[in-house]
């Protein structure tokens, strides 16, 4: 995902079976269908109060660390950097260390190649891909988890999210933020407008979406400036079409991209890409819209705003909490559909990875793993953790409560996203491998074929052959 910095190779990623997957939607379709009341606080409510965890205010034991000073790297920017600023800030209050909080940029391996080579690495980076943990492994540059943050992630997390933030065996990742990426959000308004109703399947989605169009609405908005975001449509309809084990086989390049699964889907999604004002802006307009503009063009301008609808994870509410639209009312959201036999289940995440073994850096990966770290910035909203020790009623509406409800539901039933398991030349770098192949093909639709062949030939060099 990407999570907006939005969770790549990823080869522990746990297997699961279509029944399991099936569970896991029935349980989010249950959770979201019951969230359409009235909810008066959509974006996040920063106060320091609005509901308590299952731990202690004090569960997890951290070290004094008088006079250390931490630096923590992440692609994270606006509210979203704002929100986790107030996670270091308590470690800040707890230790007495000092955090300073250093912006990267994507992709964050490079960055930190950089930061590296100048000599000057940050104690702790929040890597947004398996596949980059690999690669800082591979590079020498991560540490291995010490034995406090490694006891704190047994506690506190299922054995499918400790899993894939190993390399070799060794514990490396803390996956402090997950997101749930099988979720299309709409303007209830537009909806109700339309005579709409939430689909279950991608022929109803199909409908719908004439039907808001019929209304004089454009159905769907695309922040297509950002790779990640046209990865994320291919993934679920992939998920939900070819399957789990072709997911998992192309995943790991076992498959190749012209694979006729990939054809299929690819077919799939130009029913909507490259259907004639589908599209908000069009394909050229969305190529040039970014991914928080996606959403927030959706919620905005009455009952006629450039789109109806937009695809992206749990996150997205941050994005809505810019605008006046509140989340359950103004603002709602339905799993993404079903394109084959089961909907998808699509996750992504971001994991702190230490990159000096220190104390200190030790110290803040546990304070990450504990469910008190993770309670601070879930109630603040558009934030998703997989510590299973976090009680719901942290999240600061009915939405997001039942979102991490069913996250945490579904144990080890979930796949990660796939191009966060890539390498990151294919699967995470902007204008290049599978990100720039898809907007080409966002561009022109049509082209199935061309699109399969360069994400083949991109891929098989990003993984060796």
């Amino acid at each position: 995902m990407r999570t907006s910095s939005t969770i790549r190779t990823g080869r522990t990623v746990k297997r699961t079976t279509r029944a399991a997957a099936t569970l896991a939607v029935a349980a989010l379709t249950l959770s979201l269908t019951a969230c359409g009341g009235d909810d008066d606080n959509g974006g996040g409510d920063s106060g320091d109060k609005g509901g308590g965890t299952k731990a202690p205010a004090s569960s997890v034991t951290l070290p004094k660390l008088d006079g250390e000073s931490l630096e923590v790297a992440a692609v994270w920017t606006g509210t979203e950097q704002k929100n986790f600023k107030q996670v270091l800030t308590e470690f800040e209050k707890r230790t007495g260390a000092k955090v300073t909080f250093v912006p990267a940029q994507d992709p964050i391996i490079n960055f930190l190649g950089s930061k590296i080579a100048g000599g000057s690495p940050p104690d702790v980076a929040m890597l947004p891909q398996p596949g980059a943990i690999k690669q800082a492994v591979d590079k020498g540059w991560a540490k291995p988890l010490g034995a406090e943050a490694t006891k704190e992630l047994g506690e506190n997390y299922s054995q499918g999210w400790q899993d894939i933030g190993k390399v070799g065996g060794k514990q490396y990742g803390v996956y402090y933020k997950a997101a749930n990426k099988s979720l299309i959000w709409y303007n209830a308004q537009v909806f109700e407008n339309a005579g709409a109703a939430e689909p279950k399947t991608w022929d109803e989605l199909l409908d719908t979406a004439q039907m808001v169009y019929d209304s004089g609405v454009a159905p769907f908005s695309v922040g297509g400036a950002d790779g990640w975001t046209l990865t994320d449509w291919f993934e679920n309809v992939y998920l939900s079409q070819a399957g789990p084990e072709k997911y998992d086989q192309l995943a790991q390049h076992q498959i190749k991209w012209t694979d006729p699964s990939v054809k299929e889907s690819l077919t799939t999604l130009a029913e909507i890409w490259g259907k004639k004002d589908f599209v908000a802006g069009g394909a050229s307009g969305a190529l040039q819209t970014e991914f928080p503009a996606s959403v927030t063009q959706t919620f905005t301008g009455g009952d006629q705003p450039k789109a109806g609808m937009v695809y992206e994870g749990d996150f997205v509410q941050v994005n809505i909490g810019e605008t006046k639209a509140k989340v359950g009312t103004d603002a709602k959201v339905f799993p993404f559909p079903a394109v084959g036999d089961t909907a998808p289940v699509v996750s992504g995440g971001d994991a702190a990875v230490v990159f000096k073994d220190s104390k200190a850096a030790q110290a803040l990966a546990t304070w990450l793993a504990s469910p008190d770290a993770a309670a601070i910035q879930a109630k603040l909203g558009g934030f998703l953790s997989p510590n299973k020790s976090v009680d719901a009623s942290v999240y600061p509406n009915e939405v997001q409560k039942k979102i991490a409800d069913a996250l945490i539901a579904a144990g080890d039933d979930f796949r990660f996203d796939m191009s966060d398991q890539a390498p990151q030349a294919f699967g995470g770098t902007p204008g290049k491998g599978e990100w720039k192949t898809l907007q080409d093909f966002l561009k022109n639709p049509k082209d199935v074929a061309g699109a399969q062949a360069k994400l083949e030939a991109d891929a098989a060099a990003a993984y060796g052959g």
